[in-house]
């Protein structure tokens, strides 16, 4: 165990994250109730983390983006967004659109993320993704997968 212990701390030396940077790793988040999601990462907007996205990041997962400042993230080439409309279940549970929801969600969001999701007809019941060099170049990558690897998830 001590062995394991210093070679984590020593790779979290080499890439210069000390105990003051901590990692929040985001691996396979399908989302959910998006006032759950609000209050996470209103709480980790004020800790300083930094979050690592390395795999999907789907739905209510992706407020993310909004709520945690654009120079505290990075990207994996594992990461993946994913995003829809929010919704309600209706009768026979059935989803139906929340468009007051919807609207609160898409505002959320950085404009650059905005426009993407325009250019794709907005936010609707399918989802769409946003992944490799095109979400790579809206996100600084995390240069070292190992990063992410080492960190645990939340």
């Amino acid at each position: 165990m001590r062995v394991l212990t210093g070679v984590l701390a020593a790779i979290f030396l080499g890439l210069g994250i000390g105990s003051s940077h901590a990692v929040m790793r985001i691996a396979d988040d399908r989302g959910g109730r998006i006032g759950t999601y609000v209050d996470k990462y209103q709480a980790l907007r004020s800790s300083g983390e930094t979050v690592v996205i390395d795999g999907l990041c789907a739905s209510a997962c992706t407020i993310v983006l909004g709520a945690v400042p654009h120079d505290k993230i990075c990207v994996t080439s594992r990461a993946s967004l994913g995003f829809h409309a929010a919704w309600d279940p209706g009768a026979g549970g059935r989803p139906v659109t929340n468009t007051e929801a919807t609207h609160m969600l898409y505002e959320m969001y950085p404009v650059s993320i905005r426009r993407w999701i325009r250019k794709r007809g907005g936010l609707t019941p399918h989802m769409i993704f946003l992944r490799g060099q095109q979400l790579m170049s809206m996100y600084r990558p995390c240069y070292l997968d190992a990063r992410a690897s080492a960190s645990a998830t939340r």
